[in-house]
């Protein structure tokens, strides 16, 4: 029968601890974009002006209530707008103050708060954009409907989703890096 032998392995001593590992360890929480920074302000400023010109283009239309995907972009765009403004002043007074957004509870709330508006702008652009191809391209009607303001008002709504995807993101990552 083969037994093996209890076998004791020297074990160094800790290294001694030095002033350099004393040092509390950094996170990296101001990154440009997050909410409290001048990044993030500029990102909630960008997504405010173009989803209150794609509200603007697309309410000033006449026939806009007669499309589903149209009003669906109106509420979007004005969800948006509202969220975006707020944030933003929020933004403004964290910075005056020289408040860090870092709390879990507040970044969790603007994850949320972003996901859902990214996704509801993002969803009205892409069905006003189906509707616009649809009215422009394949029934040819551009001369008896409002083309180019749907296609500005849709233009805006992607480019307001654009800026709200990386305070939704950087968001998001700064929440699950916790």
């Amino acid at each position: 029968m083969s037994v093996s032998n209890a076998s004791v392995h020297p074990v160094d001593a800790p290294p001694l601890q030095t002033e350099a590992a004393n040092v509390p360890r950094v996170r990296m929480k101001d990154i440009q974009g997050m909410p409290g920074t001048i990044g993030g302000f500029f990102l909630r400023f960008a997504q405010f002006v173009f989803a209150v010109v794609s509200l603007c283009v697309m309410s000033t239309t006449g026939d806009f209530p007669s499309v589903a995907a149209f009003c669906y972009l109106v509420a979007a765009a004005g969800l948006q707008s509202l969220w975006s403004l707020s944030l933003g002043i929020l933004d403004v007074y964290a910075l005056l103050v020289g408040r860090c957004l870092q709390n879990s509870r507040v970044v969790s709330l603007f994850a949320v708060g972003d996901g859902v508006t990214s996704t509801l702008t993002f969803a009205a652009a892409c069905a006003s954009a189906g509707i616009t191809v649809l009215i422009g391209n394949d029934l040819g009607v551009c001369s008896q409907n409002h083309c180019l303001e749907f296609e500005t008002a849709t233009a805006m709504a992607f480019l307001s989703w654009f800026c709200a995807l990386p305070s939704f993101l950087l968001n998001f990552w700064s929440l699950a890096s916790r």
